[in-house]
């Protein structure tokens, strides 16, 4: 799809290079921490939900950029993040079950 004047195509409202070079910059960074928080004893105790935090944040930057979730249409994104938004309130949900239930073990 050229045009005449040798111009290049619209591109449809998707991000440019420089930004997708920027989000890849950003996930590079974010998983440089994850490495580095792995190997910090001085925060062994914040591991898990840092990373968990971590994996999350890099998990939406994907969708939303890589995914072009970001420049699609609103019914996209809430046919995606209510779900999603759902699984994780019933993973929580049943982790605190788990967790604060007097009596029960669910691993034997």
């Amino acid at each position: 799809m050229s045009t005449e004047s040798g111009a290049a195509p619209e591109q449809g409202g998707h991000a440019s290079v420089k930004t997708y070079v920027l989000v890849g910059v950003i996930l590079t960074i974010i998983t440089a921490v994850e490495v580095a928080i792995f190997y910090i004893p001085a925060l062994a105790g914040i591991l898990v939900p840092a990373l968990l935090t971590f994996s999350v944040a890099k998990f939406l930057i994907v969708v939303s950029f890589y995914m072009h979730l970001k420049y699609d249409d609103a019914i996209f994104r809430r046919v995606f993040y209510g779900p999603l938004t759902l699984a994780v309130v019933v993973v929580v949900a049943l982790v605190m079950l788990f967790k604060f239930l007097p009596g029960f073990d669910p691993i034997p």
